[in-house]
């Protein structure tokens, strides 16, 4: 009798202790998503200006607060939804300036000003942006042509461009062909980029460019090597997504595990695994 009285406090002792530690973890995961959020590289780098709220309940985010603009709702939304331990995000963002109408000349300039802004080899430029009745004229100083050239192709590709005027100039010293390469120098200076917020840029990357916003792509980061996965319509969409997800800010390598359907037949055929290294 004493032996059974002396289990059964046992089994009460073991399960009062789980029922107590049970929150206590799930306070801790949540002190983790809470202080990871803040602490994130999109956070302190793009969202510094913003006022923005995270609280984590068992792994249910919350966003609270204001931005500067509707892209960073979706850019906040990204990278808290992409932490360790996140289950869901509720986000109650709220945008200080009204969003300009879509494919108007403001919302173009600013769709173009965010992808040079992600981008390893053209953030740096400090390229001026002017759009007028959906042409786009770029100034600037280049550090070399490639970049220049590199510089039309992305505002090109902008749903709702019309035309790019590029009139940047290429700096001097840049004319010589250089052993580093602009993303290279960019990376060695930059501290280490959390997962979390590489896969929130290449996803909004992905989604500014018009070439590839359509695609039902999947993104998944670990420890700087991005893991593309989903459908294309042919091998020339998935090469682009790997070379833009490629040219983000922290992107070690890229794996591309995205399939090719085929509208004859309508099976999807699976193209070979891709694995490109960042600049």
């Amino acid at each position: 009798m004493q032996k059974i009285k002396f289990r059964l406090s046992l089994v009460v002792t073991v399960a009062s202790l789980f029922l107590v530690n049970t929150p206590l973890f799930a306070s801790a995961t949540d002190d983790r998503i809470e202080t990871a959020a803040q602490e994130s590289y999109v956070f302190r780098t793009y969202l510094k200006g913003d006022d923005i709220k995270v609280k984590s309940q068992d792994g249910a985010a919350t966003l609270t607060g204001s931005v500067v603009d509707d892209s960073h709702i979706t850019l906040a939304e990204e990278t808290v939804a992409n932490l360790p331990g996140v289950v869901s995000v509720d986000n109650k963002l709220v945008a200080q300036s009204e969003a300009p109408a879509a494919h108007s000349d403001a919302w173009l300039m600013a769709k173009v000003k965010a992808t040079f802004l992600f981008n390893r080899n053209l953030s740096g430029t400090g390229t001026e942006v002017n759009v007028q009745n959906g042409i786009v004229t770029l100034r600037g100083e280049a550090t070399s042509a490639a970049q220049k050239d590199l510089a039309t192709e992305y505002a090109q590709d902008i749903a709702g461009v019309k035309e790019v005027k590029n009139e940047m100039t290429v700096a001097a010293a840049a004319k010589e062909p250089a052993t580093t390469t602009m993303g290279q120098k960019m990376d060695t200076m930059m501290e280490a980029i959390d997962d979390a917020s590489v896969t929130a840029l290449v996803k909004t990357t992905l989604m500014t460019h018009s070439s590839t916003s359509a695609l039902n792509t999947t993104v998944k980061t670990k420890d700087g090597v991005v893991t593309l996965g989903g459908k294309a319509k042919n091998a020339a969409e998935i090469d682009l997504a790997t070379k833009i997800a490629t040219d983000v800010h922290g992107v070690k390598s890229v794996i591309n595990n995205m399939t090719v359907t085929d509208t004859t037949t309508t099976q999807p055929t699976t193209r070979k695994k891709a694995a490109i290294e960042g600049c």
